[in-house]
């Protein structure tokens, strides 16, 4: 999926009607300076020698298709084995992908890429509401199912606060990575695009030789 801009992808997501699951969509400020930005979720071990960054925002077919053919792969020759430390940064295009950003969150750190899984596993399943509040439920029944409570799902999407730094965190991010389309992936510090599995094999294998591995 093509983003023009960080920027220009903020500015979309808050300017769509406000279709949230609660009302907290309008308390999300445009202004983001001084919002603190946080700090990644990493998944894998701490001194792997490669580590890879995706960019991807949970409305992406692309995303989508990536996590159910390559992810299962790059997860257990790369990231299970040690070699591979994993980042995924979200990114919105749209008020729909900033509220599953928050449900993936919502459960803690340690449930992040859990949540994540599901909403790319089922994303076709929970985009497929006709309104934003069928949108809404079908989130909710991720939410449910890994484990969150209504109470809970109902108080993360009603933090203004945390979608401030979320937004913040992209735009930092992204720009900062010069990011215009996802998924992209920056594989040891080398900006790469989506592609075959085959290929972004050897360009990880390549990383690793150069890494002495």
């Amino acid at each position: 999926m093509l983003i023009r801009s960080a920027a220009t992808a903020l500015t979309l997501a808050l300017a769509l009607p406000a279709f949230a699951p609660t009302a907290f969509a309008q308390d999300a400020a445009t202004e983001t300076t001084d919002v603190q930005v946080l700090p990644d979720i990493a998944l894998g071990a701490e001194d792997a020698p490669v580590t890879i960054i995706e960019y991807a925002s949970f409305t992406c077919g692309h995303c989508a298709n990536f996590h159910s053919e390559n992810w299962p792969k790059l997860k257990a020759e790369y990231v299970d084995t040690g070699k591979v430390r994993f980042i995924q940064r979200d990114v919105y295009f749209d008020q729909v992908g900033l509220w599953a950003g928050m449900l993936a969150r919502c459960g803690g750190d340690d449930k992040y890429y859990a949540v994540s899984d599901m909403l790319f596993d089922e994303q076709k399943k929970w985009l497929a509401g006709g309104s934003g509040d069928e949108i809404a439920t079908n989130l909710r029944k991720i939410g449910l199912k890994a484990g969150m409570t209504e109470d809970q799902m109902t108080a993360c999407w009603d933090d203004g606060a945390k979608a401030e730094q979320l937004i913040a965190t992209f735009q930092k991010n992204a720009t900062a990575d010069e990011i215009d389309a996802t998924p992209t992936f920056i594989i040891a510090g080398e900006t790469v695009s989506n592609r075959p599995w085959d290929d972004m094999k050897e360009i990880i294998e390549a990383k690793l030789d150069e890494a002495g591995e």
